[in-house]
């Protein structure tokens, strides 16, 4: 009876470890194809930019020498080539998309209480005068039985800000894309931001900041989960 029994127990446990080393295996399939894939993107990127680095060096070069600079003096032999590279730093956002970074970092969760990231750097380029506007975003959401890995939310301020942008469309893209990545019952984004072309130029006021928001779902139907977001993050 004894050795039936152990039999059986024996059996089951092997059983138990044949399944548990396909799974793991079935699983470390998959991220060896993922890091393939972004291998792959990443070197496709980086080709793509270097192809074109040539062309933007040399319309930098022009830039300069119709300011009346001498591209050929010693602080300036390089110049051309570094802003390029930094343009293309600046801009990388264009290459980049929402589900790449995503990365299966969405959850099933049973939670249906705001849940707010506030306070994210963001560093971005006027598309009208091409000098930087730079502060702070803050996102929130009411889930809807799924959460997003709270660094893919930096993650996808960052997407959108490495781009040419104006303020009023940076908070609505943030917004679009959180809302249509979880579906949650409501989104609220604000953008808080200094502009430098009211700075350095134009009417030289150092201390504005520019206020943009974008209220979707409950957000923005509900007075009562709007006002707990901004209670919450306008602090």
């Amino acid at each position: 009876m004894n050795g039936h029994c152990n039999g059986k127990i024996s059996n089951t446990v092997e059983d138990y470890n044949r399944n548990e080393k396909k799974c793991f295996g079935d699983l470390a399939v998959e991220m060896k194809k993922s890091a393939v894939i972004c291998e792959q993107e990443f070197s496709r990127k980086k080709t793509e930019d270097e192809s074109r680095l040539p062309a933007i060096e040399a319309a930098y070069s022009i830039i300069l020498r119709e300011l009346g600079e001498d591209t050929d003096r010693q602080g300036l032999l390089r110049t051309p080539l570094r802003a390029a590279k930094a343009m293309q730093f600046l801009t990388k956002g264009y290459h980049e998309n929402v589900n790449d970074i995503l990365n299966d970092a969405i959850f099933d969760e049973d939670h249906d209480e705001m849940v707010i990231v506030k306070d994210i750097d963001m560093f971005s380029l006027c598309e009208h005068h091409l000098v930087p506007f730079f502060g702070k975003v803050h996102i929130g959401y009411l889930p809807n039985q799924k959460v997003v890995g709270l660094s893919k939310l930096a993650r996808i301020v960052e997407i959108f800000s490495r781009r040419l942008q104006v303020q009023e469309r940076l908070t609505k893209q943030i917004a679009t894309a959180v809302s249509e990545a979880l579906q949650p019952k409501g989104v609220a984004v604000v953008i808080e931001a200094a502009h430098m072309c009211m700075v350095m130029r134009g009417v030289q006021k150092i201390n504005t900041r520019t206020v943009t928001s974008t209220m979707l779902g409950l957000c923005r139907e509900d007075p009562k989960t709007r006002e707990e977001f901004l209670s919450l993050t306008m602090r």
